[in-house]
């Protein structure tokens, strides 16, 4: 059986939406750090919990809080999961400017946290992803 299970994942993402800070802890790790893939203003290694958040509310702020992830499926083992994702929003300040890809996030847990994370983006997302999330 895994020690990582797909409820706990749900629940760390649920807990990261919720934007409460104590809820949040119980999942993701303070010295975690995240790997964002591409080649725009958001790329690039985050840092501990709070550059994550940063990241996230980054997010939430270029996308008008219209970023989603929708779960297709996720897979679990005794250290890492892995969850697939349809990632939707529009640009704030440009509805014309929409995003629609899929992602693939790795995580590595440690004690029920998130230690570590890491987005791919599938097939022509990768162009997509840049493109939404450079300058308006």
């Amino acid at each position: 059986m895994p020690t990582v299970t797909p409820e706990q994942v749900a629940n760390a993402y649920a807990a990261l939406m919720s934007g409460d800070r104590n809820q949040i802890e119980q999942y993701w790790a303070e010295d975690m750090r995240w790997y964002v893939p591409g080649h725009n203003l958001l790329s690039g290694w985050k840092e501990g919990l709070d550059g994550f958040l940063g990241f996230m509310r980054q997010v939430g702020e270029l996308s008008g809080n219209s970023f989603h992830m929708e779960n297709l499926c996720t897979t679990t083992s005794d250290e890492y999961s892995a969850d697939v994702t349809r990632n939707r929003g529009q640009r704030a300040g440009n509805p014309a400017k929409q995003l629609d890809i899929t992602a693939v996030h790795v995580l590595r847990w440690r004690d029920g946290k998130v230690t570590e994370g890491r987005g791919a983006i599938m097939g022509d997302g990768t162009a997509q992803y840049d493109q939404f999330w450079s300058p308006v």
